[in-house]
Parts: C-alpha cells; sequence; structure tokens
C-alpha cells in the first residue's frame, strides 16, 4: 500500500502529529522529519545550499528538494515538504509573514504551490498543515 514520509519546517511536526491523530495511521505514514534549522534541510535532506542562497528557505525549488530528498532516504510513496513564514517576524516585501510553501512529490507527481495566510502564528502553521493534508486527500 502506499507509504507517506514528511519533511516538515515551519510546521514543527504538526502535520505528523495530525496524522497520528488517525487510528491506523501507521499503516501509511511512515514518519517527519523535521527541519527547522537551514542546516537540517541540507543534511540529511541533502537540499544544496546553493539552492537555498537562491531562492530561499521559504520557496518553490527548496520545498521540492526537501520531498525528494525525504523520498531517497526513506522509501515512500508520496513526500510531503512544507517551509513558511509563521511570524509575527520573519518577513519582508517578497515574501510576507504567512507565505507558505509545500511540495507534494510522488513518482507520478511533482508539485509545490504556494499561499500566503493571513494569519497569526499559530493559525498559519495550523492552516498550513491541513492543507498539505487536504492536498493529498484530493489527489488520492
Amino acid at each position: 500500500g502506499a507509504k507517506l514520509i514528511l519533511a516538515e519546517s515551519c510546521t514543527g511536526g504538526l502535520v505528523g502529529d495530525l496524522l497520528t491523530d488517525i487510528p491506523g495511521s501507521s499503516d501509511v505514514f511512515l514518519g517527519s522529519f523535521v527541519v527547522y534549522a537551514n542546516q537540517l534541510k541540507e543534511s540529511p535532506l541533502g537540499v544544496p545550499n546553493a539552492l537555498i542562497a537562491e531562492y530561499g528557505a521559504v520557496s518553490e525549488p527548496v520545498v521540492l528538494a526537501m520531498a525528494d530528498g525525504a523520498r531517497k532516504l526513506i522509501a515512500a510513496t508520496y513526500a510531503i515538504a512544507i517551509s513558511g513564514i509563521a511570524g509575527p517576524g520573519g518577513g519582508g516585501e517578497n515574501k510576507p509573514v504567512g507565505t507558505t510553501c509545500i511540495a507534494l512529490v510522488s513518482d507520478t507527481r511533482r508539485e509545490a504551490r504556494t499561499m500566503r495566510w493571513p494569519f497569526d502564528r499559530r493559525r498559519n502553521k495550523v492552516v498550513s498543515a491541513y492543507t498539505a493534508l487536504d492536498w493529498l486527500r484530493r489527489i488520492l
């Protein structure tokens, strides 16, 4: 059956937490890499430092690389990766607080999306986590 691995930054493990609330989730959910610091995106996930330097940690190329890296380390059908600026600080003109990038990668799909949430830190994290899970639900 299908297996899922996660690489979470701004959500800090929240997606994995939500999944483990579901009885039987261990049949599908393998685990999470919580890679809050950029150095953890680089190792163990293998995101090139040059990619982070060029696009920023909160970018579609970086979350795609995070998801690819997670799938290389742990054989999974699907990988979801999330990186964002939860707030209240850290935002800029091009990437305001609430900017979140989510990637979904499988053998047949390699997509990333950028969202901008207008909420406080906690709600930005929660909405990002539920959005990632809803995206996966919609493709299954």
